[in-house]
């Protein structure tokens, strides 16, 4: 069975920092393009961070220069290492594979991990 299980986070002050875990079983995590992905309340899911197969990386505009995303395949688990963080950063966070065509490994997306950031 695929699987996926993100952990990490916590309750962080403005200018703090988290590391997330997203933990693949089932599937070489690398084999996919895969990603972090957040849902803030009221809003709706979004992209922050991506690392392709090859090892290429994307980021929101929000997160540049703030989030890490890398993963170590020996433990076929990807991470992503967030500084600096801001109020905004505040949401549930979701790792993800991108199958191509609008279509996502995990169909039902969990519970995620919660990261607030907060004085």
């Amino acid at each position: 069975q695929l699987q996926l299980v993100e952990s990490g986070g916590g309750l962080v002050q403005p200018g703090g920092s988290l590391r997330l875990s997203c933990a693949a079983s089932g599937f070489t995590l690398d084999y996919y393009p895969i990603g972090w992905f957040r849902q803030a309340p009221g809003k709706q899911r979004e992209l922050v961070a991506a690392i392709t197969s090859g090892g290429s990386t994307n980021y929101a505009d929000s997160v540049k220069g703030r989030f890490t995303i890398s993963r170590n395949n020996a433990k076929n688990t990807m991470y992503l290492q967030m500084n600096s963080l801001k109020a905004e950063d505040t949401a549930v966070y979701y790792c993800n594979a991108d199958l191509g065509k609008g279509r996502y490994l995990r169909d039902h997306w969990g519970q995620g991990t919660q990261v607030t950031v907060s004085s």
